[in-house]
């Protein structure tokens, strides 16, 4: 199966984002082509969550899972981290109070 570019991936979610009035903006442009997708989730409240994307080896499926959820701060300081090891992370900061991201969507996954 064919799989979409980065770039493609991003500018549809931004797209779908917008679509529902839920603010979002690319904080780290990754590699256009074949560059991860991290996602933070800002509430609004000093609370946070970065999502990535995994894979289900025996399923074959992927799917949007926490990789850090607490105080932004230290969510920000995980997303750093995770920078360090790959510097092709797209990192997307979406503000939502009600904490939605939109990524169990179909689609999306």
């Amino acid at each position: 199966m064919t799989r979409l570019t980065a770039r493609f991936w991003v500018d549809a979610y931004l797209a779908r984002l917008r679509f529902q009035d839920i603010p979002a903006f690319i904080t780290s442009h990754g590699d256009d082509t074949a560059g991860a997708v991290l996602v933070k989730l800002n509430t609004l409240d000093g609370q946070a969550r970065a999502f990535h994307r995994t894979y289900d080896l025996m399923s074959g499926d992927r799917k949007w899972d926490a990789l850090a959820e607490g105080a932004e701060a230290d969510v920000d300081a995980s997303i750093r981290r995770q920078r360090q090891f790959d510097p092709d992370l797209w990192v997307i900061e979406v503000e939502d109070r009600q904490g939605r991201h939109l990524l169990d969507e179909p689609g999306l996954e």
